[in-house]
């Protein structure tokens, strides 16, 4: 389940012509991603350009996964802006994770503006074979479990 207000960039538009800030906002802005099962594992890949690597933040708590950055504004006394248009200030996304991936083996990397975190499905969670014992001899077939993730 995602957490996503589908009117928060709209929200956001509005309060921002109506306080006259460019390119800045107080609320922390919706971060554009994108989510794939890859093998054993889920791969969360998330556009951050110009945001320095230090001020990436990836927290897990009671089941949630957390992303937060900040992007610094350009502050030099001798510029006159004509046109302000990215946003810098805090991206935030929040994600709920089931109970069918390893929240304690989550891994990040960015480069050139890209997070890319690795979630990978629990051992629990993964397809396994399980014995079967009839008539003294032993067979196998396919256990499927649910996908919780």
């Amino acid at each position: 389940m995602l957490r996503f207000d589908p009117f928060g960039d709209l929200d956001l538009l509005t309060r921002g012509l109506l306080n006259g800030q460019s390119g800045s906002n107080r609320s922390p802005r919706f971060m554009p991603m994108d989510l794939c099962k890859v093998d054993d594992h889920y791969l969360l890949t998330a556009d951050l350009p110009g945001v320095d690597p230090g001020s990436v933040d990836i927290d897990v708590d009671a089941g949630t996964l957390t992303i937060s950055a900040h992007r610094t504004a350009r502050s030099e006394d001798s510029v006159q802006w004509l046109t302000n248009e990215r946003f810098f200030g805090t991206y935030r996304r929040q994600l709920s994770l089931g109970e069918g991936v390893d929240a304690s083996a989550i891994s990040a990397t960015y480069e050139n503006g890209v997070l890319n975190v690795t979630i990978p499905i629990a051992e629990r969670a993964k397809p396994r074979k399980v014995q079967i014992a009839h008539g003294g001899k032993q067979t196998s077939i396919e256990a499927n479990t649910v996908d919780a993730g």
